[in-house]
C-alpha cells in the first residue's frame, strides 16, 4: 500500500506550505513510505485529487486544498484529520496501515472518535491474537 500526499509545490500560502511540511516531515521521520503528488506542476494530479476527495470532505465553496492524503486511491483525510490522528497516536490507523511492533497504541478510525485503544495489526492478525 502506498500513501499518496497531494501537495502544491508553488503555493503562495505559508499556512499550506507549513501543513505540507508537517505531514511530509512526520512520514519521513517515522519511515512511512509515501509518494508526493504535486498538483501545481501536474494537471493530472490536480484533477485526480479534486475528483477523489469525497463530497462530504470538500469545502462549501472552491476546491479541496493540499495536503490531501490517500492510501492508494482510498481517501484518508486532510491536514486537520492527520493532525488529530497524530495527537491521538493514531496515525497508522488513520493511514490504513498496520502499526509497527512497539508503537504506543493502535486505534481504529472509529476508536479515534471514542478515544478507545484497539488491538494493532491487520484484521486477520487481530482475530488470530484474540483466538490465542
Amino acid at each position: 500500500m502506498v500513501i499518496r500526499v497531494y501537495i502544491a509545490s508553488s503555493s503562495g500560502s505559508t499556512a499550506i506550505k507549513k501543513k505540507q511540511q508537517d505531514v511530509l516531515g512526520f512520514l519521513e521521520a517515522n519511515k512511512i513510505g509515501f509518494e508526493e503528488k504535486d498538483i501545481a506542476a501536474n494537471e493530472e494530479n490536480r484533477k485526480w485529487m479534486r475528483e477523489n476527495v469525497p463530497e462530504n470532505s470538500r469545502p462549501a465553496t472552491g476546491y479541496p486544498l493540499p495536503p490531501q492524503i490517500f492510501n492508494e486511491s482510498q481517501y484518508r483525510g486532510d491536514y486537520d484529520a492527520f493532525f488529530e490522528a497524530r495527537e491521538n497516536n493514531a496515525v497508522y490507523a488513520f493511514l490504513g496501515l498496520t502499526a509497527p511492533p512497539g508503537s504506543k497504541k493502535c486505534l481504529s478510525p472509529s476508536a479515534m472518535i471514542l478515544r478507545s485503544p484497539q488491538p494493532c495489526g491487520t484484521e486477520a492478525e487481530v482475530q488470530a491474537k484474540q483466538q490465542a
